[in-house]
Protein backbone atom coordinates (compact mmCIF):
# COMPACT_ATOMS: atom_id res chain seq x y z
CA UNK A 1 0.00 0.00 0.00
CA UNK A 2 1.25 3.33 -1.00
CA UNK A 3 1.84 6.53 0.80
CA UNK A 4 -0.96 9.17 0.24
CA UNK A 5 -0.55 12.58 0.51
CA UNK A 6 -3.95 14.35 1.69
CA UNK A 7 -2.47 17.58 0.75
CA UNK A 8 -4.42 18.91 -2.75
CA UNK A 9 -2.80 20.41 -5.37
CA UNK A 10 -1.63 23.88 -4.88
CA UNK A 11 -3.12 26.52 -6.18
CA UNK A 12 -1.06 28.68 -9.25
CA UNK A 13 -0.60 32.18 -7.82
CA UNK A 14 -2.83 34.55 -8.57
CA UNK A 15 -1.45 38.00 -11.12
CA UNK A 16 -0.11 40.77 -8.83
CA UNK A 17 0.40 38.05 -6.04
CA UNK A 18 3.22 38.42 -3.46
CA UNK A 19 5.79 35.99 -5.46
CA UNK A 20 5.98 38.94 -8.24
CA UNK A 21 6.12 41.55 -6.13
CA UNK A 22 9.88 43.38 -5.91
CA UNK A 23 11.66 45.29 -3.95
CA UNK A 24 12.12 47.48 -6.28
CA UNK A 25 8.34 47.92 -6.67
CA UNK A 26 8.89 49.72 -3.14
CA UNK A 27 11.97 51.12 -2.76
CA UNK A 28 12.68 55.16 -2.51
CA UNK A 29 14.21 56.09 -5.48
CA UNK A 30 14.74 59.71 -4.68
CA UNK A 31 17.02 60.12 -1.64
CA UNK A 32 18.87 62.35 0.27
CA UNK A 33 22.55 61.48 0.54
CA UNK A 34 25.74 62.46 1.72
CA UNK A 35 28.90 63.01 1.04
CA UNK A 36 32.13 61.73 2.71
CA UNK A 37 33.62 65.38 2.39
CA UNK A 38 30.79 66.83 4.68
CA UNK A 39 30.85 67.90 8.21
CA UNK A 40 29.03 65.44 10.57
CA UNK A 41 27.33 68.44 12.04
CA UNK A 42 25.28 68.91 8.68
CA UNK A 43 24.81 65.37 8.35
CA UNK A 44 23.21 65.55 12.43
CA UNK A 45 20.85 68.84 10.81
CA UNK A 46 19.86 67.64 7.72
CA UNK A 47 18.77 63.89 9.91
CA UNK A 48 16.71 66.06 11.97
CA UNK A 49 15.39 68.54 9.68
CA UNK A 50 13.99 65.88 7.03
CA UNK A 51 13.11 63.38 9.75
CA UNK A 52 15.24 60.78 9.10
CA UNK A 53 17.73 58.45 10.72
CA UNK A 54 19.97 57.80 8.10
CA UNK A 55 21.25 57.89 4.87
CA UNK A 56 23.60 56.41 2.47
CA UNK A 57 27.06 58.18 1.70
CA UNK A 58 28.33 58.52 -1.92
CA UNK A 59 30.61 60.04 -3.92
CA UNK A 60 31.11 61.95 -7.28
CA UNK A 61 30.10 58.78 -9.21
CA UNK A 62 26.94 58.06 -7.10
CA UNK A 63 28.61 55.35 -6.05
CA UNK A 64 27.65 54.06 -2.67
CA UNK A 65 30.84 54.58 -0.27
CA UNK A 66 28.73 54.14 3.03
CA UNK A 67 26.06 55.01 5.58
CA UNK A 68 25.71 57.39 8.31
CA UNK A 69 22.97 56.98 10.78
CA UNK A 70 22.35 58.79 14.06
CA UNK A 71 23.92 56.20 15.67
CA UNK A 72 26.97 57.37 14.14
CA UNK A 73 26.33 61.08 14.76
CA UNK A 74 25.51 59.93 18.81
CA UNK A 75 28.71 58.15 19.18
CA UNK A 76 30.53 61.44 17.66
CA UNK A 77 28.80 63.86 19.75
CA UNK A 78 29.84 61.64 22.72
CA UNK A 79 33.41 61.46 21.96
CA UNK A 80 33.83 65.03 21.38
CA UNK A 81 31.84 65.71 24.43
CA UNK A 82 34.10 63.24 26.40
CA UNK A 83 37.93 64.33 24.75
CA UNK A 84 36.23 68.25 24.97
CA UNK A 85 37.04 68.52 20.94
CA UNK A 86 35.14 70.51 18.33
CA UNK A 87 32.98 68.85 15.83
CA UNK A 88 33.52 71.55 13.13
CA UNK A 89 36.12 69.55 11.70
CA UNK A 90 35.00 66.14 11.84
CA UNK A 91 33.74 64.40 8.42
CA UNK A 92 31.64 62.03 7.36
CA UNK A 93 33.84 59.71 6.12
CA UNK A 94 35.40 59.34 9.74
CA UNK A 95 32.25 57.94 11.02
CA UNK A 96 30.42 56.08 8.35
CA UNK A 97 29.90 52.51 8.30
CA UNK A 98 32.02 51.64 5.18
CA UNK A 99 31.18 47.46 5.13
CA UNK A 100 27.26 48.31 3.85
CA UNK A 101 24.94 45.39 2.93
CA UNK A 102 23.30 46.05 -0.07
CA UNK A 103 20.04 43.78 -1.19
CA UNK A 104 18.84 42.78 -5.13
CA UNK A 105 16.19 44.84 -6.36
CA UNK A 106 14.68 42.29 -8.04
CA UNK A 107 14.21 40.10 -3.81
CA UNK A 108 10.62 39.48 -3.18
CA UNK A 109 9.57 42.16 -0.85
CA UNK A 110 8.58 39.36 1.86
CA UNK A 111 12.10 38.15 1.82
CA UNK A 112 13.66 41.16 2.29
CA UNK A 113 11.26 41.58 5.10
CA UNK A 114 13.38 38.60 6.71
CA UNK A 115 16.51 40.01 5.62
CA UNK A 116 15.87 43.03 8.03
CA UNK A 117 15.25 40.57 10.85
CA UNK A 118 18.46 38.88 10.51
CA UNK A 119 20.59 41.63 9.91
CA UNK A 120 18.23 44.32 12.50
CA UNK A 121 19.27 46.92 9.80
CA UNK A 122 17.13 49.71 9.42
CA UNK A 123 17.73 50.45 6.02
CA UNK A 124 19.43 49.04 2.76
CA UNK A 125 20.48 50.35 -0.02
CA UNK A 126 19.85 49.04 -3.52
CA UNK A 127 22.64 49.29 -6.25
CA UNK A 128 22.31 49.11 -10.35
CA UNK A 129 25.47 48.96 -11.84
CA UNK A 130 27.20 49.78 -10.06
CA UNK A 131 25.22 53.14 -9.04
CA UNK A 132 22.80 53.93 -6.01
CA UNK A 133 19.43 53.18 -7.36
CA UNK A 134 17.13 53.08 -3.89
CA UNK A 135 17.05 52.23 -0.79
CA UNK A 136 14.26 50.42 1.05
CA UNK A 137 13.42 50.70 4.52
CA UNK A 138 11.17 48.59 6.97
CA UNK A 139 8.33 50.86 6.84
CA UNK A 140 8.82 50.47 3.12
CA UNK A 141 8.19 46.56 3.86
CA UNK A 142 5.14 47.01 5.68
CA UNK A 143 3.48 49.02 3.40
CA UNK A 144 4.42 46.63 0.35
CA UNK A 145 2.99 43.94 3.12
CA UNK A 146 -0.50 46.02 3.98
CA UNK A 147 -1.24 46.29 -0.02
CA UNK A 148 -0.84 42.02 -0.12
CA UNK A 149 -3.58 41.64 2.97
CA UNK A 150 -6.07 39.41 2.03
CA UNK A 151 -3.46 37.52 -0.20
CA UNK A 152 -2.04 34.26 0.49
CA UNK A 153 1.66 34.91 2.38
Amino acid sequence: MGIKSFIGRRAKPKKGSSEKVKVSDYMTRNLITFKPEQSILEVMEVLLKKRISGGPVVNDQNELVGIISEGDCLKELSDARYHNHPMEDVKVEQHMIKNVDTIDGEMNVLDAANKFLESKHRRFPILENGKLAGQISQSDVLRAAMKLKGQTW
